[in-house]
């Protein structure tokens, strides 16, 4: 079964609109594990608009699953993943002040890099995932920066369903055939929804986890966060 890891950006950023403690993000993170879900993931920027550094340190304590920090790893970054220690790191190329991510990292150019910044991590026991796009040149390179895992940026994908066109899965999957034959494992993430997850998880060989936040939160205020989890949960089975 693929793991279902729920990104709670979007908690973070609805209690910060009123400056308060509601919804209680601590208590948000705590459910979700209990309604199921396998990890938790964060990904704070440098502005702090929705998660703050002060949230990956409380929720250490409360994340009993995975805990999967997701960011830029810019010299703030690295010192609180070393502070936190998260069961994973995934290391995502976000311009400073970018809505949303919107791109995977060249490992080419930037191999030598990102080979510094994981061996780093990987001293102290975490393990690391980078964030890609479905390009088996990409895919090459990230072998080479030494990573655990891939995570595949699954925009383009999810645009291509919505039109109707399964065969935007095509290079997904002939990343995740490079990948196994290379040894990485397979994460996958952003605009994931409950339209989407089964054919892609069905379609991805050896999909280890999903990173899923802005639909499932969404979703969540139709149907209620335990249903919605769980709902994704079957999909992955």
């Amino acid at each position: 079964m693929t793991k279902l890891s729920v990104n709670i950006n979007k908690i973070a950023t609805l209690r910060n609109a009123r400056g308060g403690n509601v919804p209680d993000l601590l208590k948000v993170a705590a459910d979700i594990q209990k309604f199921g879900a396998q990890g938790i993931t964060i990904h704070p920027r440098p502005d702090e608009r929705h998660i703050r550094y002060q949230d990956a340190r409380d929720l250490k304590a409360i994340v009993t699953t995975e805990y999967n920090i997701e960011g830029n790893p810019q010299h703030n970054f690295i010192d609180l993943v070393l502070e936190c220690k998260p069961d994973q790191v995934t290391l995502v190329p976000d311009a400073i002040g970018a809505i949303t991510s919107s791109a995977g990292w060249d490992t080419i150019k930037n191999q030598e890099y990102l080979t510094e910044v994981i061996q780093e991590f990987q001293r102290n026991g975490i393990r690391t995932s980078i964030f890609v796009d479905p390009v088996l040149e990409i895919i090459e390179g990230a072998k080479k920066t030494g990573t655990d895992r891939i995570e595949l940026y699954t925009e383009a994908f999810a645009h291509q369903y919505s039109l109707g066109n399964e065969r935007g899965i095509d290079s997904y999957a002939e990343a995740a055939k490079l990948a196994n034959e290379l040894g990485l494992g397979i994460n996958a993430g952003h605009d994931l929804s409950l339209d989407n997850i089964k054919f892609f998880k069905e379609n991805i060989p050896g999909l280890l986890e999903v990173s899923i936040g802005h639909a499932l939160i969404s979703e969540a205020l139709y149907l209620g966060l335990d249903n919605v989890v769980n709902m994704y949960l079957n999909k992955l089975k």
